[in-house]
């Protein structure tokens, strides 16, 4: 009989070491980074093909939503999405996903990814999950250790202790440990006995419900309460948010795998695979170059870049041309609102420069100039005192909320496609090269009943221009 397997997906996180590119509201799993596709829509695929596999379920930040739904929609999959009204760490985001799984008294194999991570060979990481589904199957929990090829310093680790059977691939988890300095790095490597803790694991739904109601029965009761009653908002399964709020935050990692193996009854065996599969988290600059193609100079670039004369240098160009000259071992990113420009082993250190932007500049941190709605996209063209202009692209058959501004008025250029406006009791359409104006304090509403994306301009004037100033009547995506 097939195994059920159950890919989860853990979206939490903010990614602010990939500064600017990550910002607290479009963070790095809903990047490109390393192709075409997002590390999270990559991660949603990294199973396929293997028997007994199911829709995926997704955890991600209620802020993140709707980008996660529309890049499933792009790979054209299907999926729970269950969002988390506040972050509580990897343990609570983990147990959510497991009751919802068991509700209907199944009680499959979960395959617990972070949806942040790279991992090149796909074909030899997917042949180790199913080493390892089978061993959860029995009810052991696992997790996949890293082969070491430097004394990584940023990473935890995992002790291996021994073999699971004769031949076996698997080892017994000996212990976890927490990121060492240099020195104790280099003998972790040099022993051949250590592992990077990869943040991977697999084990059943029950075998993780069971293990915390051990190890941390407040983290499950709390749980358990979010979930009681859980409402379903279109594509999202919501927890309920005091109860998700008042649970206590903790990593999978100190909740439930550290105790294994330690003697406590009652628990199941913590077994680690070993995996050389080109894996990274991608956790920096730093380590986004390092699996990246490079040319014969170790350069890798992306965009509108010249590189003269350089070495081991990441450029990357959103919007202008960057050229560099003679320049090693530098990374340097530009986007529409701010340039970084870091030496490669200062590069865990742009999270410095995040903190500091967000007790002066939080704006920065948070969003880009182009920001994503459910409906489509805008960008920030331009602002100025008492004025703003945006560029603003609706999706087909989509549309805005019914609203009203307090303290500005809006114009409305169509560059391309056709317009229906709702104007107070007004409706009406407007074609490219034709405009309109929404008087301030005017109920309105912008749809694009067309087959192709509308593109307009809008102007705002008024003594207040930030996004709090909606008062929405209707709304399709529940906002």
């Amino acid at each position: 009989m097939t195994t059920p397997i159950l890919p989860v997906i853990l979206s939490g996180g903010s990614g602010s070491r990939l500064w600017p590119l990550s910002r607290e509201q479009y963070p790095k799993q809903l990047l490109p980074l390393v192709g075409g596709e997002s590390m999270l829509q990559l991660t949603v695929c990294r199973l396929d093909g293997l028997p007994g596999i199911q829709a995926p379920l997704l955890v991600c930040n209620e802020n993140h939503r709707f980008a996660v739904a529309e890049q499933l929609r792009q790979e054209g999959r299907e999926g729970t999405i269950v969002l988390e009204p506040a972050g509580r760490n990897t343990a609570p985001a983990l147990t959510l996903a497991a009751l919802l799984a068991r509700r209907d008294g199944a009680d499959p194999v979960m395959v617990v990814m972070p949806a942040d991570h790279v991992i090149m060979n796909e074909a030899l990481f997917r042949t180790a999950v199913s080493s390892a589904v089978e061993l959860a199957a029995s009810g052991k929990a696992v997790t996949f250790g890293i082969t070491p090829d430097a004394p990584e310093t940023g990473y935890g680790y995992i002790q291996v202790g021994e073999a699971v059977a004769a031949r076996s691939a698997a080892f017994m988890l000996a212990r976890f440990v927490e990121k060492p300095d240099r020195a104790t790095a280099e003998t972790y490597l040099d022993s051949g006995n250590y592992l990077w803790n990869s943040g991977i694991f697999v084990l059943k739904a029950s075998t993780w419900l069971d293990t915390l109601a051990h190890c941390r029965a407040d983290i499950l009761e709390a749980c358990r309460a979010a979930v009681a009653e859980v409402k379903t908002d279109g594509d999202f399964v919501r927890a309920l948010k005091a109860a998700f709020e008042a649970c206590p935050s903790d990593s999978i990692d100190y909740a439930v795998m550290e105790r294994l193996n330690q003697g406590i009854t009652g628990l199941p065996q913590g077994v680690v695979i070993p995996l050389d599969a080109g894996w990274s988290d991608v956790g920096s600059w730093d380590s986004l170059w390092a699996v990246l193609d490079k040319d014969a100079g170790g350069n890798t670039t992306r965009g509108d870049v010249i590189l003269e004369g350089c070495a081991n240098t990441l450029a990357f160009s959103q919007n202008r041309l960057v050229a560099c000259i003679g320049v090693n071992d530098l990374i340097v990113v530009e986007t529409d609102d701010a340039i970084l420009i870091a030496q490669h082993d200062a590069a865990q250190d742009v999270k410095k420069i995040v903190d500091r932007l967000k007790g002066s500049r939080p704006a920065l941190t948070q969003l880009h100039r182009k920001v994503h709605r459910p409906w489509g996209w805008f960008d920030g063209i331009d602002a100025g005192q008492r004025f703003q202009v945006k560029r603003i692209v609706v999706n087909p058959g989509a549309q805005l909320s019914l609203q009203m501004h307090h303290h500005r008025a809006e114009h409305w250029i169509v560059v391309s496609g056709t317009a229906k406006v709702t104007r107070g009791e007004e409706y009406f359409l407007i074609s490219e090269n034709e405009s309109t104006y929404i008087p301030l304090g005017v109920t309105h509403r912008l749809e694009n009943p067309g087959k192709l994306p509308l593109e307009m301009i809008e102007v705002q004037s008024g003594s207040y221009l930030g996004e709090d100033d909606i008062v929405r009547f209707e709304d399709t995506y529940g906002r």
